[in-house]
């Protein structure tokens, strides 16, 4: 198999840190060849480079493609040679149809004047392609996430993509349509399309790389060949870290008390469609230092519940009741919510958790201003200690509280928003998707964390798309359905057949 792609020692620097260092890959044409490491490790980084995101010259290093040196100034550039990057946000503007998205920038027009009638038909001909039957006219926003992703595939696939860079394409997808993502790129192959896959999800790329590269603190640890023999997870890991791990969730003596915290006939409708019920009658009740996790299908209406109750966040005609040590609280604000001792970590972390032009700093006491305030001026003093202080208790990496959170790698970014809400010292910790789209020795850490805070008496909610992660760090799960809690369990008694049947039952 001929070589398509060399990346010759590169390294990128950014004021304070160094992303790369002697970055080398090599990848074959018409292979999956997937990049691993630990948040931060510069895979993201590296495919920038690659795509022209950052240009030639910003970078040390050679870039060998087709067998030709290559000086990208530009995403244009490495798109005119085939070259195609779908970030982990994806790129699509909602309010536009999958038609106009797909020619966007690209246009199919004679004299000025766009060909609708071409433009239609080449998507039709593009989205049969990816499996999407969908309308070439309908809108982005009426679409499901893993249809988007399946949109941006077929956007690549009109600009004749040879290479295609996939940046944890799964992340956000749950389990069928991370399925059907798989099965296309492997059918992609089979049509001579290179592709390059960023993922934390090892069981996704043991099922279809044919190359695994590993990279560490912005280097390269080495190159796996998939093909001649199979690769471990615990292979990867071992390479991704540094050193074995042998438990994939911290071990943790839990010391449960009693009920502190309950939800009582919770419900809740959709906040477009005000006749729709959307969260209907929801009972929970968590003890002191336990961990309880939310299951079920993307949809079943987890997070809507969550933010329903943190604060009416979403939802309208929202009833029901909210008790913390046998009394009724106020969550019907934020501000309130947050008074009484409740906190949510969102799922969103760049959307809702993170001010990600501000600093780590900024953003550390911004759920908590009067703790770093007085006669309403911030004490920069304190929040600087503030931020510090969790800086060093979170194991963040960076380059200091000054940085940026938009440079942080995922990982980092979520302990930020993690701590953010830490600083507000909750008696109820309700955590969304808490470890998606990072490492596996960052979901350590977190997992630790977590039960730190059960040890301290807390009670935490865990809200998980992954069954493995909610049977390894909880002591209780919930399985939600259509809006519902359709089954409760000890984690002991759980397994991912009976929460799944549970879901089936109903659907």
């Amino acid at each position: 198999m001929e070589t398509l792609l060399e990346m010759r020692g590169i390294r990128k620097t950014f004021p304070g840190v160094v992303a790369l260092d002697n970055v080398n890959l090599h990848v074959r044409a018409g292979e999956i060849h997937a990049i691993v490491g630990e948040n931060g490790a510069g895979k993201s980084t590296l495919m920038k480079v690659l795509s022209g995101v950052y240009p030639h010259g910003s970078y040390d290093g050679a870039i060998v493609y087709q067998g030709e040196e290559r000086r990208l100034s530009g995403i244009h550039d490495s798109e005119q040679l085939g070259i195609i990057i779908i970030h982990q946000e994806l790129a699509l503007v909602p309010l536009l149809s999958i038609a106009e998205n797909i020619f966007l920038g690209n246009e199919t027009a004679q004299f000025g004047v766009i060909d609708w009638m071409a433009a239609h038909k080449q998507t039709r001909e593009l989205l049969q392609k990816v499996g999407l039957k969908e309308s070439p006219t309908t809108r982005i926003t009426d679409l499901g996430v893993g249809k988007q992703q399946l949109v941006e595939i077929a956007k690549a696939l009109s600009k004749r993509v040879q290479l295609l860079i996939l940046d944890e394409p799964t992340a956000s997808l749950n389990e069928n349509d991370s399925q059907a993502l798989l099965d296309l790129l492997i059918e992609l192959r089979e049509h001579g399309i290179t592709c390059i896959l960023i993922s934390h999800k090892l069981n996704e790329i043991s099922r279809v790389a044919d190359s695994i590269t590993i990279l560490r603190d912005g280097s390269t640890v080495e190159t796996l060949d998939c093909r001649t023999k199979a690769v471990s997870e615990d292979r990867v890991i071992r390479g991704m870290v540094g050193r074995e791990m042998a438990d994939r969730y911290p071990k943790r003596e839990p010391n449960i008390g009693d009920t502190a915290f309950e939800i009582r006939g919770w419900s809740a409708y959709h906040p477009l469609h005000s006749d729709r019920p959307f969260i209907r009658k929801v009972n929970l009740a968590v003890r002191r230092g336990e961990i309880v996790g939310i299951a079920g299908l993307m949809g079943a209406g987890r997070t809507e519940l969550a933010m329903s109750v943190f604060g009416h966040s979403w939802g309208r005609r929202i009833s029901g009741q909210v008790l913390l040590n046998g009394r009724e609280i106020d969550v019907s604000t934020v501000e309130k919510a947050v008074s009484h001792g409740l906190a949510y970590v969102t799922e969103d972390r760049k959307g809702n958790g993170l001010v990600l032009n501000e600093d780590i700093q900024f953003n550390m006491s911004l759920a908590n201003l009067r703790a770093v305030s007085s006669a309403a001026v911030i004490d920069n003093g304190r929040e600087y200690a503030v931020a510090q202080g969790y800086r060093e208790k979170l194991r963040i990496r960076c380059s200091g509280i000054a940085q940026k959170t938009v440079n942080l790698s995922g990982g980092n970014q979520q302990k930020v928003v993690i701590g953010k809400w830490l600083f507000t010292n909750p008696e109820v910790l309700i955590l969304d998707e808490p470890t998606r789209g990072i490492d596996v020795g960052a979901k350590y850490e977190i997992y630790t964390l977590i039960a730190q805070l059960a040890a301290e008496g807390k009670c935490v909610i865990v809200i998980s798309s992954e069954m493995p992660e909610l049977l390894g760090i909880t002591d209780r799960i919930y399985v939600m359905n259509e809006g519902a809690f359709v089954a409760e369990m000890p984690t002991a008694e759980a397994s991912q057949e009976k929460i799944m049947r549970a879901i089936m039952k109903v659907i």
